[in-house]
């Protein structure tokens, strides 16, 4: 099992920066992939950036390229979000997705872990 808590969240006024810590404990020997998806009120849940542990695949929603950097720390199983420039649209609740776990003990990457979320809410 894995457990992900996610941090960092709030109220910030257009324009301005937030930034999203999300760490995973547990058995996390597998995890193979981390990243941020948000859900705004009546939406349905878009990826927002993801990076693979290795770092070599970085990829994020064209809605916040140039805006938001994802980075991890493998050593403490770490993956932040910095947003920079964020837009009222960006107000969403965000949830950190760790991608890679045991099934009958082997590793797959058809296991997922889910953060509880985290709100964020960019005024005008």
């Amino acid at each position: 099992q894995v457990h992900v808590v996610e941090s960092g969240g709030g109220l910030v006024q257009a324009g301005g920066s937030l930034r999203l810590s999300c760490t995973a404990s547990g058995d996390t020997t597998c995890i193979s992939r981390m990243g941020w998806y948000r859900q705004a009120l009546g939406k349905e849940r878009e990826l927002v950036a993801t990076i693979t542990i290795r770092g070599r695949d970085i990829r994020y929603s064209d809605s916040v390229k140039d805006r938001f950097t994802i980075s991890r720390n493998n050593a403490q199983n770490t993956v932040t979000l910095q947003m920079d420039s964020l837009k009222t649209e960006d107000t969403a609740t965000y949830y950190c997705e760790v991608r890679g776990g045991r099934r009958n003990f082997l590793c797959s990457n058809e296991v997922n872990y889910w953060g509880q979320g985290t709100q964020v809410t960019v005024s005008s």
